[in-house]
């Protein structure tokens, strides 16, 4: 039985096979490359319209709807449409197993803290700003990897994040000598709040995604019912938050006031943008992710300049170039010699998927060399 396991597993994908997943690869790259940089600045469109604005409360609510039913969707097309077998899987993993459902309550209330300070960030920095401050998720993971994982970084990725520190510092000073102007241009934003809510997305970021990973190792759950657990406390904490926040608007105008063609696509984005990150790290790797990553923050600094007429100089291209190469950098595969390797293949990709859903947060955070070590 074993040797049957054993020479399926060192079979030769053909050519087919082999050409299907090369597309699937780049398709996929392709359009989460379009999904980051099209969700910044579609957030940063529809909180910048004049007249009435949609409760940013609500709008989390509904994204967390929408990934709880397309991971329920997945689960029941795994049961092969079986509908008492999910829903028994479904009563067993979430209810009879509660002590494993609540470990997800921290890392749900984080995300869920996250995802409104997205919206309050983007509301108040330029897209372009944005993109590359919330690089600093990279950052803080590694360095809760570090802390609660004891996992190690190599030199190259610990110099990545120097640079990455630096890149950001750049943007920030280019910015803050530009910050008066915006106010002027526009005194229902607040720089400061909008760089204070990134700052705090991007350290709760690092910490939930951190703590995610340790449950996904510690459990056989696939990733698609840790979603169902994660978006049910999401969707009861959001529902909390925008009680808390906006409940007597709410009340007043109702849960969708406000709601364009536009801000469903917002929705619809952020909802299914965390999906895309599965497909991926199935097909893809964290060299080819990594470009992906840095593509979009150009695309969206080159959008800004035509949408919201966004101001380059030298300093903030110094500053994202930094950020751009830092990331490409931290996304080497790590040698045992604490050298990058090569890039393993695609069809080696087989480690278990990131926590979809979150803006792409659970990442493989310290990418191993195929073959050595089990990725994250």
């Amino acid at each position: 039985m074993s040797g049957g396991s054993s020479s399926k597993a060192g079979e030769v994908p053909t050519r087919s096979q082999s050409e299907a997943n090369r597309k699937l690869k780049y398709i996929s790259l392709a359009v989460l490359v379009v999904q980051n940089a099209s969700l910044i600045l579609s957030i940063r469109y529809v909180r910048t319209l004049p007249g009435d604005r949609f409760f940013t409360t609500s709008a989390v609510v509904m994204a967390e709807v929408l990934k709880v039913a397309t991971c329920l969707l997945i689960v029941l097309l795994q049961k092969r449409c079986a509908l008492k077998e999910t829903l028994w899987f479904l009563l067993d993993s979430v209810i009879l197993q509660y002590q494993d459902t609540l470990k997800l309550a921290v890392p749900s209330l984080i995300y869920t803290l996250q995802n409104n300070l997205q919206y309050v960030a983007i509301s108040n920095l330029p897209a372009a700003t944005f993109q590359v401050t919330y690089q600093l998720k990279i950052l803080t993971t590694a360095l809760f990897s570090v802390l609660m994982l004891r996992k190690s970084l190599s030199r190259v990725q610990w110099v990545s994040l120097l640079l990455l520190f630096a890149g950001v510092a750049i943007v920030q000073v280019q910015q803050e000598g530009k910050k008066e102007a915006a106010v002027a241009d526009a005194s229902n934003q607040n720089y400061m709040v909008g760089l204070v809510a990134v700052v705090i997305s991007c350290l709760s970021s690092g910490f939930a995604g951190v703590y995610f990973e340790r449950i996904l190792k510690g459990s056989s759950a696939s990733v698609w019912m840790r979603n169902v657990q994660l978006g049910i406390f999401g969707t009861a904490l959001g529902l909390l938050g925008m009680w808390w926040n906006d409940g007597a608007a709410v009340a007043e105008r109702g849960f969708l006031f406000g709601y364009t063609g536009m801000v469903w696509c917002v929705i619809f984005n952020q909802a299914f943008g965390g999906l895309l990150v599965a497909v991926v790290v199935k097909y893809a790797d964290n060299i080819l992710k990594g470009f992906a990553t840095s593509f979009s923050i150009i695309v969206s600094t080159v959008m800004s300049v035509y949408l919201f007429g966004f101001h380059v100089d030298l300093l903030f291209t110094a500053g994202a170039g930094l950020v751009i190469g830092a990331v490409y950098m931290y996304s080497l595969p790590k040698a045992p010699g604490g050298l990058p390797c090569p890039e393993p293949s695609s069809s080696s990709a087989s480690v278990e998927p990131p926590r979809a859903g979150r803006g792409g947060e659970m990442e493989a955070f310290l990418p191993k060399c195929s073959g050595k070590e089990k990725g994250s």
